[in-house]
């Protein structure tokens, strides 16, 4: 596994090692010890979540503020765009934010460790996203962010695609006024 770093020292993206063949090709998505010992830290899942959307979904800003969760994100089929925010107060990137294209192509993952806001745009036709969680969903500590906050400005690369957002996405609350880590 290849691993780089982003302009987050704490977010990182990773390469799994591909073998390919004739027949196709194989992977390890996950090898909790090779991952651990990547990280430098002893990092448990809970939780699988996996998404289907269409072109112009736009899923999050998400976070939980009580009971937060790091997630490690992959791209089955399709291709995202997936939008990490530092909501760490004490942090010298609070406030800013990182995308990165994540493909069933470049089979890229990216690791969002507790204090960040994430969120992803569908940029192909449909996209199947599988994400682990190091704590369980629970709703009443979810918080969401608007997707199109003018103090973020973040660009979800849609171009002329009017976002598919969820009722939750719409009532997303500013930047400003967001409860934060």
């Amino acid at each position: 596994m290849e691993i780089y770093s982003t302009i987050f020292s704490e977010v990182k993206l990773l390469k799994p090692n591909i073998y390919s063949d004739s027949r196709g090709h194989f992977y390890e998505g996950y090898h909790a010890q090779r991952f651990n010992q990547a990280l430098g830290q002893e990092i448990t899942f809970v939780q699988d979540n996996h998404s289907y959307s269409h072109q112009g979904v736009v899923r999050g800003l998400h976070y939980q503020i009580q009971r937060p969760q790091g997630k490690l994100v992959r791209t089955l089929s399709g291709s995202i765009l997936d939008v990490v925010v530092d909501l760490r107060r004490s942090s010298n990137t609070f406030g800013q934010w990182m995308s990165q294209v994540i493909s069933a192509e470049n089979q890229l993952q990216i690791w969002i460790p507790i204090g960040f806001a994430h969120g992803f745009a569908v940029l192909s036709k449909v996209a199947e996203v599988l994400y682990k969680t190091t704590d369980y969903y629970a709703p009443e500590h979810e918080r969401c962010i608007r997707w199109d906050d003018p103090t973020l400005a973040i660009d979800w690369k849609l171009d002329a695609i009017s976002p598919i957002l969820s009722i939750k996405d719409e009532s997303g609350i500013l930047f400003k006024d967001a409860e934060l880590f």
